[in-house]
């Protein structure tokens, strides 16, 4: 009996997904073409910016580093959400568990920090426009990313210890479409040590977004106040619009991060639950690279460049004449 439960708290089961076949099929098609345009759309957006010189500049160096992010940032779920949906049994053993919430959250809270950074490069470029070039340095601009992903993958490390060191008895039904810090802890062997290590992981978690949100806020506060002392109406738009695609990205990601992990007590439905874990594993990443393509001008028309080279390179090699 006792091998019995210590083989059953070796893997959990995902309960969320559908279990009709049908059903199955009709989320695995769209969700599988979201995450191939996840992967292609940051490659090209990647690939845009190291091959065009003009696009070495601190901000399409950040943007470049949220794209690399992005892929491991979903790869870290969908790929198993994705199996999960084909599969029978719907099940993850407890260290592909551990490893899930580990990448999930290491690279979630560096692209936290490095959207912070972000609107901080957007502030300096705005508000100090001559000291802009003299400080925000290649340099500086690699310090930071590095700063950013060391913070990530260095968080998360505490809690997921801690996690991995607590029985698991009793049903081991995950109620989520992938391994989360709170369905996980929720089917941990119930005592006074693990509600208050839920609500420390919610005090954590709401410090993180808290913290990022107030200093991207401050550093908007500084950029509107010195947009509207720009007299002409086309001065204002143009500083405006360097910052709409940040601004945009930043409210979508952090809309529903916020929504899911600044909960505390409150719970919502499993539909709920999913829906909001969807927003921001999902279509958040899904809808950066549009933002990013479509809202900036640069960007569009270096992708126009290369999809008119490639056209030429296949017309002359298809007729070599």
């Amino acid at each position: 009996m006792e091998s019995l439960n210590q083989t059953a708290a070796q893997e959990f089961i995902f309960s969320a997904f559908p279990y009709s076949w049908g059903d199955s099929v009709m989320c695995f098609v769209p969700l599988l073409f979201i995450y191939t345009f996840i992967i292609i759309g940051n490659l090209v957006i990647i690939s845009v910016v190291q091959l065009n010189a003009h696009l070495h500049t601190p901000m399409y160096f950040f943007i470049n580093a949220l794209s690399f992010l992005e892929i491991w940032y979903t790869t870290a779920t969908i790929p198993k959400m994705l199996s999960s949906l084909l599969s029978e049994k719907k099940s993850i053993s407890l260290n592909g568990c551990l490893l899930q919430m580990y990448f999930f959250h290491a690279t979630g809270i560096s692209e936290v920090c490095l959207l912070t950074a972000m609107a901080f490069d957007r502030y300096l470029a705005i508000c100090s426009p001559l000291h802009y070039p003299t400080i925000m340095t290649p340099q500086l601009c690699a310090q930071l990313t590095l700063s950013c992903c060391v913070c990530g993958f260095i968080t998360p490390l505490p809690e997921i210890a801690w996690i991995s060191t607590l029985p698991f008895c009793g049903s081991n039904h995950l109620e989520h479409i992938f391994c989360d810090f709170l369905p996980v802890l929720r089917l941990a062997c119930t005592d006074t040590q693990t509600i208050i290590m839920i609500q420390v992981v919610d005090v954590v978690h709401a410090v993180e977004i808290v913290t990022a949100v107030m200093l991207i806020f401050t550093s908007y506060i500084g950029i509107v106040a010195v947009i509207l002392r720009i007299r002409s109406a086309e001065g204002r738009r143009k500083a405006f619009s360097t910052c709409v695609s940040h601004l945009t990205v930043f409210l979508l990601f952090f809309g529903s991060v916020a929504l899911m992990y600044l909960r505390f007590s409150a719970t919502y439905s499993l539909f709920w639950d999913t829906a909001i874990a969807l927003a921001f594993a999902v279509l958040s990443p899904f809808f950066n690279p549009i933002i990013y393509s479509l809202r900036n001008k640069e960007i569009k028309e270096a992708i126009k460049k290369h999809m008119g080279q490639a056209k030429i390179f296949f017309h002359q090699s298809r007729d070599p004449k």
